[in-house]
């Protein structure tokens, strides 16, 4: 394909060249939120209200009219650069998030405090939508994103500089992602000849021609995905092609998941990678074991009602004990029992042991991921258990005893090990976790390069931010129960 020919699909295809339309999205889907944090502090004062029999204690439907702050809230969000908020990784997003609306909502609080010079219910309405704010916010960003995705309005037209194994996987990477904010609309590469198209996206054999895009089609945004380029012919294509673009990113010769959130380190002008285990730092693990033990004893004691209802239905559904027990690899290899509400018939192990043994397509997917589709063993409750992985939950004695954490890599068997490979002493040199990145990524549905891959990326990026959002994806995970079986 040339460029007259590239002109031609561009056009069709592709009206603008900005970020304005996401960014509008995003405003409009944090002025909803914000206001819908307004309508639920109120709520909940209302109905304090209701309880004590005082119903003049506050009009529910007065949040309304203090619209007038919702200016404050995207001045600070700007601020946090949350807008455009193309590529921004989930946790910084969260951070973002709740780091804005303390100031923003402290600010409200303050000022109306020396107003009127004490503590009315209104103030303490802004106070509980300033603690839910960043899951509300949350929730409405990810729908925005999901609607700019499929309705193909947002993305900032992005050339792709390799059409190699790197290229195209950074294409299927921003064509496949929700949140990223780019998208492919150009291959170049410096191949006399080929494939003219990559899933539909255009291949020009020319990478010389940066400057003449952005001149007739004024694209921003340039990726050069070429790992295995020598620095000499790096540093001349920048100078000559990639220059010409306003925003440019290189991708490095270490490209894999696991290098996502490795950090620059200055060395008196020499450039350097930051790829330390963030666990294991004294502090760091301080504070994970600190959340661990909040979070577990907080939602076990808010649970328990609904706990003792699964262990009724567990006892009258199928015979047999209402727990069960594996030894697991915990922290540098040392076994642990692991808990779990019991979900399949007491004799399973007889009946997997029959089953690989008479069935080879079966045999082959537990040899993969170590787990069923379809599994008999199964009983009627556990299905419900599994599909909403409330089967779990025990699994918080094992946090309690410090065996587990909320957060980490996912406890496995000794039979696991070996497809870990080398990584195995530097995945599990922490505590595994209840739930991790590759259980919200995808969770059983991910093979094991790609959970050794999201494991190293964890280990390498920790922060409490990240920790809370994947808590926070967990959820929306399990609610929908993909990947659960």
């Amino acid at each position: 394909m040339n460029l007259s020919d590239f002109g031609v699909w561009y056009n069709k295809k592709y009206s603008r060249t900005s970020s304005a339309l996401t960014s509008t999205t995003f405003i409009l889907a944090d002025l909803m939120a914000v206001m819908l944090s307004f309508a639920w502090g109120f709520f909940w004062v209302r109905i304090y209200g209701f309880i004590i029999d005082y119903p003049g204690i506050i009009n529910a439907k007065s949040f309304v009219t203090y619209w007038r702050y919702l200016p404050v809230f995207i001045l600070i969000f700007h601020l946090h650069k949350l807008y455009p908020g193309v590529s921004l990784a989930p946790s910084e997003e969260m951070r973002k998030f709740f780091e804005g609306s303390l100031i923003a909502f402290g600010f409200i609080i303050m000022s109306r405090f020396i107003e009127h010079e004490k503590w009315d219910s209104v103030n303490t309405a802004f106070l509980i939508s300033g603690m839910f704010s960043t899951i509300i916010l949350l929730t409405s960003r990810s729908v925005a994103h999901w609607f700019l995705h499929v309705t193909k309005l947002g993305g900032i037209p992005t050339v792709i500089y390799g059409s190699g194994k790197t290229g195209k996987l950074v294409v299927d990477c921003l064509l496949n992602s929700k949140r990223s904010g780019y998208v492919p609309v150009l291959i170049l590469d410096n191949k006399t000849e080929g494939e003219d198209q990559y899933k539909d996206i255009p291949i020009i054999h020319d990478l010389n021609a940066g400057p003449e895009i952005v001149k007739r089609y004024n694209i921003k945004m340039a990726i050069v995905a070429k790992p295995g380029l020598k620095a000499r012919k790096l540093k001349q294509l920048l100078n000559t092609s990639v220059y010409a673009f306003r925003y440019n990113v290189i991708i490095p010769n270490f490209f894999n998941i696991s290098s996502i959130w490795m950090s620059v380190r200055d060395f008196s002008g020499v450039l350097g990678i930051d790829t330390s285990n963030k666990l294991n730092f004294n502090w760091n693990l301080g504070v994970k074991r600190f959340m661990d033990i909040c979070v577990v004893t907080i939602g076990g004691l808010l649970f328990l009602p609904f706990l003792l209802i699964i262990i009724f239905l567990i006892k009258i559904s199928s015979r047999g004990p209402i727990f069960y027990k594996q030894k697991r690899l915990g922290k540098n290899g040392k076994h642990f029992w692991a808990y779990k509400f019991r979900t399949m018939a007491i004799d399973a192990d007889e009946k997997l042991k029959k089953l690989l043994e008479t069935n080879p397509s079966l045999k082959a997917e537990w040899e993969q991921t170590h787990k069923l589709l379809k599994d008999p063993r199964i009983t009627a409750i556990g299905k419900l258990l599994r599909r909403t992985s409330i089967d779990e939950i025990p699994q918080f004695f094992n946090i309690l005893r410090g065996e587990m954490s909320l957060v980490g890599p996912r406890p496995i068997v000794d039979a696991e090990i070996e497809k870990y490979g080398e990584d195995y002493e530097n995945v599990f040199s922490t505590t595994p976790g209840l739930t991790g990145l590759w259980q919200v990524s995808g969770r059983s549905n991910a093979n094991y390069t790609d959970r050794v891959a999201y494991d190293i990326y964890y280990l390498q990026s920790w922060s409490v931010w990240l920790d809370l959002w994947i808590i926070f994806k967990t959820f929306g995970v399990v609610l929908i129960g993909r990947g659960a079986y």
